[in-house]
């Protein structure tokens, strides 16, 4: 068994992994690049593989991430069968034609651009329609099934508890007598996913590639996290703001919902009973057409729940519905949420502030101090959520630049990832250790700490695989071949990566002179210094964006 890795390297989107085993050619997800300008003009590129050769697909999940090249691998040539679960062909269903629409709208727009300076219109990635088609090779599966490929390979789908129909997926390939087990672990879920079951322990396999997104980093336990959001909701409430809250359109916001719907029965104090109350009098605005069709899809699947979940929905109790929720559908219902001056909490795709509807709700609250900009999951470096929350004091919408001075709140354990912890609990589940892992969908700073704890802690060696590295999954595991990109590829990789560093390190800047200068301790002399030293980062600065 070889696996070439073609995508979610050393970075948090874009997932693609090219499996080759048993004389058959197949991929683990073909997902979108997502972020910033140049890390998107990936997915113009060629794929490093013929689609047309390829026999078959595994899709871990319907995120975009996972998902959003599809269309494009159907259109190249690709026509083998895609196995998914069946929430996850569902879901599929709506989320890629919605992305090829966003793909249309983004093209026309940009080619107004490049028609102005004299350049080629070019095509969308792909379209609506295109998108519709290749749902037609979607073949849907159940959990805990185990599906013959053929005689020599054997696939099984596990709950992952990462959005509904997410899977954690076991391969079998039979090879000259020897069998091999690989395991893609796709998103594992937060254990504290109010909707949905935790993620599925597998008892052995060979080797693992598993996700990283907060192998850094431990997540707040359920109880703070609803007492952070009521406090949070009800200040700016009682303050005559409006809440908006960037949510990915599948997944997190129906466990916003369920939370919302969930939280009077935690507390019975006074003053929890008037966040409550106060909570309970503003209208909720779930302000996604996309969202809504997912909403519909989670009530169509409720036996993935969780048991306690689907014992309230039994006794009537739905935990997607409650007084005050409100959908909105169209783009004009949308506009006059901004019209109103009535407080309310306001949910809008997409989660990292991209594209979207949330953007218009970001230009007409990021600037009033009234306003709360809460923000419930991972946002990627290169991405406006990111800046947001990293402290920027004005960002850009539409072309025209605001000022943030909306409080700006971020509730970590809302994530649908699991967290340092559960990765490596999902880790010693294994009756069987992995003989290798490798560390997939994760920024570089976070992988290494994982690895170096599972290290630390279980002794089974880590590979933190570079793009296009192909390793042969035997004895003496190695890689056998390495893509090359060429050099103008390598270097617009190394601007970001330095772009994104410096990013960071001028947030910590910004934070330690402040300090520094506000504390009346130091000297003129040493105020001048400071400030020549600016002066001269400036210029720097402005060189490179003259340049």
């Amino acid at each position: 068994m070889k696996i070439t890795f073609l995508g979610a390297t050393k970075i948090v989107t874009g997932s693609n992994f090219l499996v080759e085993a048993a004389g058959k050619k197949f991929i683990v997800d073909c997902g979108m690049y997502q972020g910033k300008a140049q890390l998107e003009e990936q997915n113009f590129r060629d794929f490093d593989y013929n689609p047309a050769e390829l026999d078959f697909m595994l899709l871990t999940h319907a995120h975009i991430d996972h998902s959003g090249r599809i269309p494009k691998l159907y259109n190249e040539g690709f026509k083998g069968p895609i196995y998914a679960h069946k929430a996850t062909c569902d879901l599929c269903s709506i989320m890629l034609p919605d992305s090829g629409h966003i793909q249309e709208m983004e093209a026309e727009w940009k080619n107004k651009k490049r028609i102005r300076k004299g350049e080629e219109p070019r095509p969308p990635l792909y379209t609506a329609e295109d998108a519709i088609n290749c749902m037609e090779i979607f073949v849907p599966v159940k959990y805990d099934e185990i599906i013959q490929i053929d005689e020599n390979i054997y696939v099984r789908f596990n709950d992952a508890g990462h959005m509904l129909g997410s899977s954690i997926i076991e391969i079998w390939a039979k090879e000259d007598g020897k069998q091999t087990k690989a395991v893609f672990s796709g998103d594992i879920g937060n254990n504290d996913i109010p909707l949905l079951s935790e993620p599925t322990m597998i008892d052995s396999c060979d080797y693992l590639v598993m996700e990283s997104t907060y192998g850094s980093r431990l997540h707040m336990r359920n109880d703070q996290k609803a007492e952070l959001f009521l406090d949070i909701v009800s200040e700016t409430i009682d303050n005559g703001g409006t809440v908006v809250i960037p949510s990915f359109a599948v997944g997190r916001t129906q466990e916003i919902l369920y939370e919302i719907n969930k939280i009077k029965e935690n507390r019975h104090d006074e003053e929890f009973i008037r966040k409550y109350e106060t909570l309970m009098k503003v209208p909720v605005y779930v302000d996604s057409p996309l969202a809504i069709s997912a909403t519909q899809i989670f009530r169509e699947n409720t036996d993935l729940f969780d048991e306690e979940v689907q014992e309230e929905m039994n006794r009537g109790n739905n935990p997607l519905e409650f007084p005050g929720l409100k959908f909105t559908q169209t783009a004009d219902e949308s506009k006059a949420l901004n019209e109103s001056t009535e407080p309310s909490i306001i949910i809008s795709a997409s989660g990292m502030c991209d594209v979207g509807r949330i953007k218009h709700h970001l230009k007409h609250n990021i600037w009033n101090p009234k306003s709360t900009i809460l923000f419930v999951g991972y946002q990627a470096p290169g991405t406006l959520g990111y800046e947001i929350v990293n402290g920027a004091k004005k960002v850009t919408i539409f072309g025209e630049e605001f000022a943030v001075n909306a409080r700006i709140e971020y509730i970590e354990g809302y994530s649908g990832h699991a967290d340092q912890e559960w990765l490596m609990n999902f880790i010693y589940s294994f009756y069987s250790k992995p003989k290798h892992i490798f560390l997939v969908h994760g920024e570089e700073d976070s992988q290494d700490v994982l690895k170096n704890k599972i290290l630390e802690q279980t002794g089974i060696g880590v590979s933190i695989p570079e793009y296009g590295e192909t390793y042969q999954l035997d004895d003496e595991l190695r890689i056998t071949n390495k893509i090359k990109l060429g050099k103008s590829d390598l270097l617009r990789r190394e601007v970001i990566n330095r772009l994104e560093k410096l990013h960071e390190e001028f947030n910590d800047m910004q934070i330690m002179v402040k300090e520094d200068v506000e504390s009346n301790e130091l000297r003129d002399e040493d105020i001048f210094r400071i400030n020549e030293k600016i002066k001269d980062l400036e210029k720097q600065i402005l060189y490179v964006i003259e340049g």
